[in-house]
């Protein structure tokens, strides 16, 4: 059988888990080329992994590597550009998060991608990943009733390159590198329920002398239907990383480790469990477990998005999650920026989205 080819754009740490996981749980597909600007990274990333092509030309490898899907894991500041490119070449794009730095980019990448008739497949890997997932088909099930709050925190010291760091090529700090993971996740578990407000404060506390962007965040998601989203996101944390969800719904809670245990920590009223027929074991404590090997998603989401492109299939997750993702990161930066809620719709027109909180 045919393997689906992927080139793969950008040579860092996110570039490093793509590889790793099309390799191990994506038989379908086949990594046949790795782009980055700096020829010898480049050339030392396909050493590494066994790719046979190399290339520090964006138009190169989208033309000449014989690549069906490109894999974008570059700079924020660099995603539309390579987006449209690969779209022009009719090539399916996986992208990693955020979808675009500013919303008139991703309405543009939107379109391009419609009009050349390619898909656009955001990576939210938090749709993905295990644990995240068994608490949501167990909320869907009924099991804590009607939710009324979501939280999520992703928070570690700070990243691991340098580009993260400046607000010319990321648009912003820790909002524009993880608040996205938080919102994306809100919507995925509302069903793409409508934002009503935002509520932001931020601050930069331990990275003052290397970002003028945000280090440390909490944005308050005031859904129409009245679920409030509480997303905790940091660089200044201490200690290893800590990717965490609580979901609260009238007749009980659950809550999701990425990084500690096995398990996911659940409490209902009824109980829960293939169709409820484990509610005598279940209610109360209990501790839902998951059974995949990648606790964070990636390998599924990348596994999804080949039998998109090999079945011709609509992807769970599109460029369009990732636009709806960005206004919410606009009006937080708005509402950090002017002490005050932003409702939504919220577009303004800004070279970057940190400028709405800087001024």
């Amino acid at each position: 059988m045919n393997k689906t080819k992927v080139a793969i754009l950008g040579c860092g740490f996110i570039s490093d888990i793509h590889v790793e996981s099309y390799e191990r749980f994506v038989p379908d597909a086949e990594v046949v080329a790795v782009f980055s600007r700096d020829i010898n990274k480049a050339k030392a990333f396909a050493e590494k992994h066994h790719i046979k092509k190399w290339y520090d030309s964006m138009d190169a490898i989208i033309n000449e590597s014989g690549c069906e899907v490109v894999d974008v894991c570059l700079p924020n500041f660099l995603h539309a550009q390579a987006t449209i490119k690969a779209a022009m070449a009719k090539k399916h794009i996986i992208i990693e998060k955020p979808l675009a730095v500013t919303i008139e980019e991703a309405d543009e990448m939107i379109k391009v991608c419609k009009q050349q008739g390619v898909k656009l497949m955001y990576a939210e890997e938090l749709c993905f990943a295990p644990k995240y997932e068994r608490v949501r088909s167990l909320v869907k099930e009924g099991a804590i009733g009607d939710i009324y709050m979501l939280k999520q925190a992703e928070k570690h010291s700070g990243p691991h390159s340098d580009w993260f760091y400046d607000i010319k090529l990321a648009g912003g700090g820790v909002l524009m590198d993880m608040g996205c993971h938080a919102f994306g996740w809100f919507f995925w578990m509302l069903n793409n329920a409508k934002v009503k407000s935002v509520m932001a404060t931020m601050n930069t506390v331990l990275h003052k002398g290397r970002t003028k962007g945000e280090d440390n965040s909490v944005v308050i998601v005031e859904f129409e239907n009245g679920t409030i989203g509480v997303a905790e996101n940091s660089w200044a944390q201490h200690g290893g990383m800590d990717d965490h969800c609580e979901v609260y719904g009238t007749e009980g809670l659950m809550k999701a480790d990425l990084f500690r245990g096995n398990a996911a920590l659940a409490y209902s009223k009824k109980g829960f469990g293939y169709a409820m027929e484990k509610a005598d074991t279940t209610a109360g404590w209990s501790f839902p477990i998951f059974e995949e090997a990648f606790n964070q998603g990636y390998p599924h989401e990348l596994k999804h998005f080949i039998d998109c492109v090999r079945n011709n299939k609509e992807p769970l997750v599109t460029g369009e999650l990732g636009r709806k993702v960005l206004e919410v990161i606009y009006a937080a930066y708005a509402s950090a920026g002017q002490g005050k809620k932003i409702e939504l719709p919220f577009t303004p027109v800004v070279k970057k989205p940190v400028d709405l909180w800087l001024g």
